[in-house]
C-alpha cells in the first residue's frame, strides 16, 4: 500500500515538474521574443536616425537628396550582378546610402567649392570617411558594421592611391569597392553645384578609364556589362523615389 502511495506521489510530482518546466520554457520563449523585438526596434530607430543624417549630408551636395537612394539600389543590383548572395546585396542596399554621412561635418565652403581644393581644404575634405565611420560607431549590428565599412573604404583606390588608409586591391572591402563604382557613376551623371551632369556614354567611358586604377576591374566590368539595366534602374528611382518608410525598413 505504501509503495502504491509512493508511486502515486511520484506521478503527481512528475506531472507538476513537467507543468512547471513547460511554463518556464514558455516564459523563456516569450522573453526571448520580446528581447529580439526590442532589439529590432532599437535597430530600426538607429537606422532611421542615421538615414536622416545621411539625407541631411546629401542635401549639401544634391538639392533633391535622391543621390543616396540611387546609390543603395544600384549597389544592390551590382552586387547581385557580381554573383554575391542576395542577403549581402539586400544589406548593402541599406548600408550604401550612409557612405557619405561624414560630409555632415564638412563646412559648406569646402564641400561646395567650385574648382580645385587647396592642400588644406583637401585635408579637410578627406576626413569625411573617418568621420562617417565614427558616426556609425562600433555597433555589433551587421547593418551598421557594413555601413561603417563602406563609409571608411569607399574612397580607397584599387591601385592604393586613395584615402584615408591607402588600401589597395582586395584589402578594400568588397562592399566599399561596389559603392565606389556606383557612387562615381551616379555623381558623374547628376548636376552638381559646380558643373552640369555628364552624358551617360561619356560617364561610362570615364569609368572604363579608371578600371584597374581607382576601381576594381571585376566590379567595373560587371557594371559595364549591366549598364543598360543599371541606368534604367537609376531612371526608375528618379521617376519614383521610395518613401522614407520604405528606406528605413530593416526587414
Amino acid at each position: 500500500m505504501q509503495q502504491v502511495e509512493e508511486r502515486a506521489d511520484d506521478h503527481v510530482f512528475s506531472e507538476a515538474a513537467a507543468a512547471q518546466m513547460e511554463r518556464i520554457v514558455m516564459d523563456l520563449g516569450r522573453m526571448y521574443h520580446e528581447r529580439n523585438e526590442a532589439l529590432r526596434e532599437v535597430s530600426r530607430a538607429h537606422h532611421e536616425v542615421l538615414l536622416r543624417l545621411s539625407l541631411a549630408a546629401d542635401f549639401k551636395d544634391d538639392d533633391t537628396g535622391v543621390h543616396i537612394i540611387r546609390i543603395g539600389y544600384l549597389a544592390e543590383a551590382l552586387a547581385l550582378a557580381l554573383g554575391e548572395p542576395p542577403a549581402f546585396a539586400h544589406m548593402l542596399r541599406r548600408a550604401a546610402p550612409m557612405h557619405d554621412i561624414g560630409k555632415i561635418g564638412i563646412p559648406d565652403e569646402v564641400l561646395k567649392k567650385p574648382g580645385a581644393y587647396t592642400p588644406e581644404e583637401r585635408l579637410v575634405m578627406n576626413r569625411h570617411p573617418e568621420m562617417g565611420a565614427e558616426i556609425l560607431g562600433r555597433s555589433r549590428v551587421p547593418l551598421f558594421q557594413m555601413a561603417a565599412e563602406v563609409a571608411l573604404g569607399h574612397h580607397e583606390r584599387w591601385d592604393g592611391g586613395g584615402y584615408p588608409a591607402g588600401l589597395a586591391g582586395a584589402a578594400i572591402p568588397l562592399s566599399a569597392r561596389i559603392v565606389a563604382v556606383v557612387d562615381y557613376m551616379d555623381a558623374l551623371t547628376m548636376d552638381r553645384c559646380y558643373r552640369k551632369a555628364f552624358p551617360d556614354k561619356q560617364a561610362l567611358r570615364m569609368l572604363t578609364d579608371q578600371r584597374g586604377g581607382a576601381f576594381d576591374p571585376r566590379v567595373v566590368d560587371a557594371f559595364l556589362a549591366q549598364a543598360p539595366a543599371l541606368l534604367a534602374l537609376r531612371d526608375g528611382v528618379n521617376a519614383r523615389p521610395p518613401s522614407f518608410k520604405e528606406l528605413s525598413e530593416l526587414d
